[in-house]
């Protein structure tokens, strides 16, 4: 019977993530908190738990996107904050089946449960070796963009946080090749990323300049022809002026 107990404990732990489904889940807006709030206010607290799950999933924490976000919330709506942060928790418990300190200590007991042997090692090390092909093969693509890119779908695959997930690919590259992630990341951007980001700004600033000296003959034209219109303007009218005093000769 412990037995049973125990494997059941260990896998609410393990589906602590996306995969849990032991907890059920309540419509969001008929919950308290929830049934307050016009239909705005709902629909920005809904924004706002969505952005702290990715934070929860990118970093493993919450609680300072929450105050941030909750401070925001309450400066718009016209009440505290403490009650924002009570409302932002109650509609992400409602909205996926866990409190949000569940869903942390659910991806990081999914780290901790790893095996983490040679095969784990590997599978990290194929996801650093795909930081350099899309930084090498990829449109402007930084060493920092892959390497959040790589460890979201590594993330993904065993169920952990982004945070987790990097913490297992530096391990991984630094037992492989003695050297840092980020080092190799420092050279990647020098010998693929700047390049390109410099031949864009280049080429910008070449834009600029051939649109400002276009803008300049453009203007130039058009006080070129004021000009002409100004001179044949007065001319026409000397020519009238001289015309009257031909016909109506000097004034005695």
């Amino acid at each position: 019977m412990n037995k049973d107990v125990n494997s059941n404990t260990n896998q609410t732990r393990k589906t602590g993530s996306t995969r849990q489904t032991t907890q059920t889940r309540d419509d969001p807006r008929e919950g308290f908190s929830a049934r307050i709030l016009t239909d705005p206010q709902f629909e920005e607290a809904i924004a706002i738990t969505g952005i702290i799950k990715s934070e929860i999933h990118r970093s493993g924490a919450f609680k300072e996107k929450l105050g941030d976000y909750a401070h925001a919330f309450a400066r718009t709506n016209a009440f505290d904050a403490s009650r924002a942060e009570s409302t932002l928790r109650d509609i992400f418990r409602a909205e996926h089946g866990m409190t949000m300190n569940e869903m942390r200590e659910g991806l990081r007991a999914n780290e901790d449960a790893l095996d983490k042997g040679p095969e784990l090692t590997e599978r990290a090390l194929i996801q650093t070796d795909e930081i350099g092909a899309l930084v090498e093969q990829g449109e402007r693509m930084s060493f920092y963009r892959a390497y959040e890119q790589t460890a979201g779908e590594l993330a993904g695959e065993l169920e952990i946080s982004n945070a987790g997930a990097k913490r297992l690919m530096t391990e991984a590259f630094r037992d492989a090749h003695g050297s840092e992630l980020y080092e190799w990341g420092k050279e990647l951007d020098e010998t693929f990323y700047r390049p390109q980001i410099e031949a864009e700004r280049e080429a910008r600033h070449s834009q600029t300049k051939q649109s400002n000296v276009g803008e300049g003959k453009t203007r130039s034209y058009g006080r070129s022809d004021r000009t002409g219109s100004s001179r044949q303007s007065a001319s026409a009218s000397n020519g009238g002026t001289r015309r009257t005093l031909a016909r109506t000769g000097p004034s005695r």
